[in-house]
């Protein structure tokens, strides 16, 4: 294929990424209000499933500070004229990037396997497959656990009983994506690694010699993420992060031994 050619397959795979996109995203703006009810504002009542959860596991035992879902509601206000328009189609746009990602990384794929050996179509496949599932797992601990948990903690929290805690929906939509997002892009760390080991960077060793400093370094990441005192989820945040890391481990060769692509 000439320049030319490349050029025009290129045109031709984001002409089909962006109208996917696009109806991805107007599909969602119409079922957007049923959306935000279900599933992004779930976190603001008590019967969330995670809360009946930590209910009951804490009631069962005696040295864990009791978890209760009665009375914890969030309500959210909107201080700005159109903030809720915008928030709408923004929310919209980037859940469908999210439910479109698998697709988006299979059509950049059928551009850029013609030039790829077998041997590098079967790595580069891998590693496509390997990072969309764990983005997607991520996602859902975002969801699940480290915002529900955050937003627990931060909508309890008084500096003093004098100021009431009114949070408005654009606070609450910066800190749900944000942390949703952020956990995603966390659990591509075995991706990376993966991905260093097969170039020589990473051993197995390196791991192993730094497992003392990284738990330290982890438990601040998930301190950071989660600022609660409480240990208990404190550990939650911790815990997926840290099999992360024995995962990587696990992925990265030994010291001389090379990964085949």
């Amino acid at each position: 294929m000439s320049f030319w050619d490349h050029i025009d397959a290129l045109r031709s795979v984001l002409i089909r990424i962006v109208v996917v996109l696009v109806v991805a995203t107007v599909t969602l703006f119409c079922l957007m209000p049923s959306i935000f009810d279900s599933v992004i504002l779930a976190p603001c009542h008590g019967d969330f499933v995670l809360y009946r959860l930590f209910e009951r596991m804490t009631s069962s035992v005696s040295w864990l500070p009791q978890f209760t879902t009665s009375g914890f509601e969030v309500e959210l206000i909107n201080i700005k004229l159109a903030s809720q328009f915008f928030i709408h189609m923004s929310t919209s746009f980037w859940l469908a990037l999210v439910l479109t990602f698998p697709f988006l990384l299979y059509e950049l794929w059928t551009f850029v396997a013609p030039a790829l050996y077998p041997n590098e179509k079967r790595g580069v496949k891998t590693a496509f497959l390997m990072g969309c599932l764990m983005f997607f797992l991520g996602v859902l601990v975002g969801y699940y656990v480290v915002f529900p948990v955050t937003l627990r903690f931060l909508a309890d929290y008084h500096v003093s009983a004098l100021v009431p805690n009114q949070i408005s929906l654009d606070s609450y939509m910066d800190t749900f994506l944000m942390l949703i997002f952020v956990m995603g892009v966390i659990f591509e760390l075995p991706l990376v690694a993966w991905l260093l080991g097969v170039l020589g960077v990473l051993h197995r060793d390196f791991f192993r010699t730094y497992r003392r400093h990284a738990v330290v370094a982890l438990l601040v990441l998930a301190a950071i993420i989660t600022p609660t005192g409480d240990p208990f989820t404190l550990m939650v945040v911790f815990l997926p992060i840290y099999l992360l890391y024995e995962v990587s481990a696990f992925l990265v060769p030994a010291h001389g031994k090379h990964a085949n692509i």
